[in-house]
């Protein structure tokens, strides 16, 4: 595979205390780092630290909410990162959900998709340097031009779940970032974003998948603790209708009844084995990393793989387990 990322930052380790572990990851034969924000570190701060530590290494944002900063303000994060590291970023948009964007941050979350859109076509505008006065459906832009346009085209990536963003991400972006499918699932989502063809320059439309890792722990373990992790995401509405179109209705229907009703205990013993070893990779090192070129098999061009924090995985020795060499 041309292309092997892990998610920074390291979970529980100060930003300063990991200089070493990307070094090391350059030195491993990981290409990309790439930086997500939820609760913990935004999304930039780390890749800057990392565009120092480790100038081989690719930049890429899997995800930045696209409600949370202003046009404006985005678009200066964006280019002042592209300028620090000319030709090596990559930025992925998505929506975000509505734990993160409503209730942590408090702002509705209405027109997702329309959001998202319209702050593309906004960046697009501003990265090329273009004075910007546009009434966009979700927002309006008057007379901002962006003070630090990138030297080298930025590609925007989508992060897209069910048919509509993914056909977002194909037509408007350079490609779609991903997240909690199984391999098998990639073969039915990549072909969504790759039916509009390949990007204006030629490249095929780049497919990151964030992809859940757990190398080293026993079944048990995984299992356990990877049903915590599960329930915490299918239950958010955006991935329950995901997962409701790749055809898992049936399978979820009992977590989801059990959830809604109150009944967390309930919910978890809901989720069969089955699933837990479809969306999160576990087990051996040589395992998890046939495993992880399912992916690739299915459609996947750059695996971002993102240690889970669960008890027995050294994440240390985990990114030297799963390197790519």
């Amino acid at each position: 595979m041309s292309r092997y990322g892990m998610t920074i930052p390291f979970n529980g380790v100060p930003l300063h205390q990991q200089r070493d572990w990307v070094v090391e990851l350059a030195d491993l034969g990981y290409t990309d780092v790439w930086s997500a924000e939820a609760d913990g570190a935004d999304a930039f701060t780390p890749l800057a630290l990392a565009s120092v530590w480790a100038p081989s290494l690719r930049l890429g944002t899997a995800i930045v909410p696209a409600f949370t900063r202003g046009p404006a303000c985005l678009a200066q994060s964006v280019g002042s990162l592209a300028q620090a590291a000319p030709g090596r970023f990559a930025f992925g948009i998505g929506t975000s959900s509505d734990v993160i964007v409503q209730r942590w941050n408090g702002i509705p979350f209405e027109a997702p998709y329309e959001r998202v859109r319209d702050m593309v076509r906004f960046l697009r505008a501003a990265m090329a340097g273009e004075k910007v006065t546009q009434d966009y459906e979700t927002f309006s832009v008057s007379g901002f031009r962006l003070g630090v346009v990138p030297e080298e085209p930025v590609p925007i990536l989508i992060a897209a779940l069910r048919e509509g963003m993914l056909r977002l991400a194909g037509r408007e972006g350079d490609g779609a970032i991903i997240n909690w499918l199984s391999a098998d699932d990639v073969a039915r989502v990549a072909p969504v974003v790759r039916q509009f063809g390949p990007n204006a320059d030629g490249t095929e439309k780049e497919i990151v998948a964030r992809i859940f890792v757990a190398p080293g722990v026993d079944a048990d373990t995984a299992r356990g603790f990877g049903r915590f992790a599960i329930a915490a995401y299918l239950n958010v509405p955006v991935y329950a209708k995901f997962h409701e179109w790749l055809g898992r209705g049936d399978q979820l229907a009992g977590m989801w009844a059990r959830w809604r009703e109150g009944d967390r205990k309930a919910a978890l013993e809901q989720i069969p084995d089955s699933l837990v070893d479809e969306l999160i990779v576990h087990g051996p090192p040589e395992a998890c990393r046939e495993h992880v070129q399912r992916y690739v098999a299915n459609g996947v061009t750059t695996p971002a793989l993102a240690i889970l924090p669960f008890p027995g995985v050294d994440q240390r020795q985990a990114i030297r387990d799963l390197a790519p060499r």
